[in-house]
């Protein structure tokens, strides 16, 4: 069991959620404030995705990041800012008969320009999703290859950015195992065990344990589930030895029916941490765990 664990709130993703419920923030004043508030509410790490201010689409500008992270900077120097290096990675096929057709949807960048704006603003974190994925019932591919990982983890090591190793599957897992044993990665090793998603891991908590007992001497995990198996997953990562994430990037609601905040859903996090025996850190904790500082 993790007695100190680190909450983590996925501010808005870039999921299409923006029309399902009012509390996702959009614009990158609306993202801050909710990060901000995440934070005044327990989480030491705010993971912030930006969106396009007309569509509600997630986008890859970099001037919506830096926007957010000045914001969130003004007024809180110390909250952990994860920024995601997931944007560019969608590949939409086309029919059966016409597979090369990729379809609206599709953002296929290398991992270089997947960086941009990791590069012009060095936030304490960024994501890399640590492998390709079939994502959904249809056509969707999200790409993230051995060598575009390779050159990622590379830059993000020299600009003094840690990564989050993102693991959707056991495949995932062990490139992440690869690209420690390479060098690529300093300690400690922070990995996201992400639940769920289809189709990477199940929601199997045997599963989880499993990955859980190969990660690395000196790694640190998170995990979470979508929708309704948000809050028993912060117990369990818990009693496993882990952190916590929580928030709208995958979740929209407080209890059945009732739409959540970031900072609501941060709050019932906290309190469930506290009820199975742990303390919640603060982001100078987490700054000491992560070596961040």
């Amino acid at each position: 069991m993790n007695r100190n664990a680190i909450i983590t709130c996925a501010v808005t993703g870039a999921g299409d959620t923006a029309g399902r419920s009012e509390h996702v923030p959009v614009t990158p004043a609306e993202i801050a404030t909710s990060a901000l508030e995440a934070a005044r509410a327990g989480a030491a790490i705010v993971h912030c995705h930006v969106r396009d201010t007309g569509t509600g689409r997630g986008t890859r500008t970099v001037d919506h990041y830096r926007e957010v992270v000045d914001r969130i900077r003004d007024q809180d120097d110390q909250v952990v800012i994860n920024l995601t290096a997931g944007m560019g990675g969608d590949l939409v096929m086309g029919p059966d008969d016409d597979p090369l057709a990729f379809r609206e949807g599709t953002d296929l960048v290398g991992g270089l320009e997947r960086l941009a704006h990791v590069e012009a603003i060095r936030p304490d974190i960024c994501s890399l999703d640590c492998g390709s994925l079939n994502f959904g019932d249809h056509n969707e591919v999200y790409v993230s290859t051995p060598e575009m990982l390779r050159t990622m983890a590379g830059k993000v090591r020299e600009w003094g950015v840690r990564p989050e190793l993102e693991v959707f599957d056991t495949g995932n897992l062990w490139f992440a195992e690869t690209m420690i044993a390479e060098g690529l990665v300093d300690p400690p090793y922070w990995l996201q065990l992400c639940l769920s998603i289809p189709y990477g891991t199940p929601m199997d908590i045997g599963i989880l344990q499993a990955m859980v007992h190969r990660l690395p001497a000196e790694a640190e995990f998170t995990s979470f589930g979508l929708g309704a198996m948000q809050m028993p997953m912060v117990a369990q990562s818990v009693m496993l030895g882990g952190h916590v994430r929580v928030g709208l990037e995958d979740n929209l609601y407080l209890e059945r029916g009732v739409l959540a905040t970031n900072a609501q859903l941060v709050e019932k996090a906290a309190r469930i941490v506290e009820l199975v025996g742990a303390s919640v850190q603060s982001p100078a904790e987490a700054r000491k765990t992560l070596r961040l500082d």
